[in-house]
């Protein structure tokens, strides 16, 4: 397997990890699986490319990127994200297309110890702890604080808040059972199915879209626009779809 997950790279090496010749993409944490058989098939089809993923929250990899880490493309879990990217021109505006759509749901450990049914029972006071991403960061945890203030819990809910750095850290809280409940995207909670339970579909004040573009220092502008291209043919629509994500 040639392409390796460039997060580790920055950490041990620093913003030179990746070699010249990589194809760098940076995308949100839940984008993990699903951009790993992505850059896979990517490579099958452009033999000779290097493809290298960092996966991290999208408000983290924006601040690697404008710090000058390695990047040829963006990925972001919501719009906030980009919009940043945008002002801050750390990507070519130009670029920017909207490639997938997800949902925020509400999950339990899969032995719940405590009975939570819906958004309001989040409110009991069985409930001692929920997960989300912090909503200064993390784009799922943007779309748990908007939804819970239009269901009108967000004051009770983030009372009881345990901030995740990512969505499938929050994820990871449930499925250990360190938490009565959270809130995370359907596709993570998808990938753990066997040791959480989808309680139920939230929903958002605005659509959970997923931008991308290409990034305004990178050197291969040409081959971050055909690996943008692979994501939005069918092929690359097909993979996304085969780990929950749905057409924008």
């Amino acid at each position: 397997m040639r392409f390796r997950p460039l997060v580790a790279l920055i950490l041990m090496a620093g913003p030179c990890a990746a070699n010249a010749a990589d194809l760098v993409v940076s995308a949100a944490a839940s984008l993990t699986n699903a951009f790993q058989a992505v850059g896979k098939a990517y490579e099958a089809r452009h033999p000779g490319t290097h493809v290298v993923l960092n996966f991290a929250a999208s408000d983290v990899l924006l601040r690697q990127i404008v710090n000058g880490a390695p990047a040829d493309v963006f990925a972001s879990a919501d719009q906030a994200a980009m919009d940043k990217a945008v002002a801050a021109k750390a990507v070519d505006p130009a670029t920017r297309r909207d490639f997938a759509r997800n949902q925020l749901v509400l999950v339990v450990p899969k032995v719940a110890r405590v009975p939570v049914s819906s958004p309001a029972s989040l409110t009991d006071a069985a409930v001692k702890r929920v997960a989300y991403g912090d909503p200064g960061s993390v784009p799922a945890g943007r779309y748990a604080k908007a939804s819970l203030e239009r269901l009108g819990l967000w004051e009770a809910v983030s009372a009881k808040g345990v901030l995740a750095q990512n969505v499938r850290q929050a994820l990871d809280y449930v499925a250990r059972g360190e938490v009565e409940a959270g809130l995370v995207f359907a596709t993570d909670a998808a990938i753990m199915r066997d040791r959480v339970t989808v309680v139920a579909v939230l929903p958002t004040p605005t659509p959970v879209t997923y931008p991308m573009a290409v990034v305004a220092h990178s050197t291969q502008a040409r081959e971050a626009a055909a690996f943008q291209g692979f994501v939005q043919s069918e092929e690359g629509r097909t993979i996304l779809a085969g780990f929950g994500f749905q057409a924008p």
